[in-house]
């Protein structure tokens, strides 16, 4: 497993491409090794999914607070990315027991990701499969099969693109959130049900760098 650290140091548009590099290098060079990623986002930044509106944004107010805009690769509800460690992880088909099943290997990268959790004293839970609003446009708020949450609320938004038998998978792991910003940034009430957690949340104490280093090992632990 090769893994990869590029915390608070890049921008959005970088992020998104360098994902893609490396699933577009693993594919041409018929890649066999897993890739693991964490990184941050400097300036902060909302991500769209592949296939979303990007009328969903209040772009006037992101321009005004110097937040960019990019697209993701991988599906799902847009995110807003600050005060998060997000992940990657890069693999073929093979690598997975049942890697043809979107769902079962939802599942079995989840797996890692609980395990590493665990280290830090976390017990995870894959989301409820039944989403709790189609209308929402924040992700956070869709908690699904794809998604991982402590005691029923979300803490970890995933999302997957799969291309020539090799799967990327995106999450987003919240340490804060500032809910007036959110409010203006999805032009809805997102925190009007109690649906999402962060790390500080759960315990202030644990660093950015706690739950990296708890996921490489929870990660090699499955992988």
């Amino acid at each position: 497993m090769t893994i990869f650290i590029d915390y608070k140091v890049n921008n959005g548009k970088y992020n998104m491409q360098l994902d893609a590099q490396l699933l577009d290098k693993s594919i041409k060079t018929k890649q066999n090794e897993t890739i693991l990623r964490f990184y941050g986002w400097s300036p902060s930044c909302v991500s769209i999914g592949r296939n979303q509106n990007p009328d969903d944004i209040n772009t006037d107010y992101c321009k005004e607070n110097k937040i960019d805009i990019v697209r993701r690769i991988t599906g799902g509800r847009a995110l807003y990315h600050s005060d998060e460690v997000t992940y990657s992880f890069i693999c073929p088909m093979s690598k997975l027991k049942n890697g043809e099943s979107v769902i079962n290997s939802y599942k079995e990268i989840s797996e890692a990701i609980i395990e590493g959790f665990k280290l830090l004293g976390i017990e995870l839970n894959i989301g409820n499969k039944k989403q709790n609003s189609l209308n929402n446009k924040y992700c956070m708020l869709l908690s699904t099969g794809a998604d991982l949450c402590w005691r029923n609320k979300k803490l970890i938004g995933s999302a997957q693109y799969r291309q020539k038998d090799y799967i990327l998978q995106h999450g987003s792991i919240l340490f804060s959130y500032d809910k007036e910003k959110l409010k203006n940034i999805f032009k809805e009430d997102v925190f009007s049900t109690d649906l999402i957690t962060s790390i500080k949340d759960i315990n202030s104490e644990i660093t950015y760098n706690d739950v990296i280093e708890s996921m490489k090992k929870g990660f090699k632990i499955i992988f």
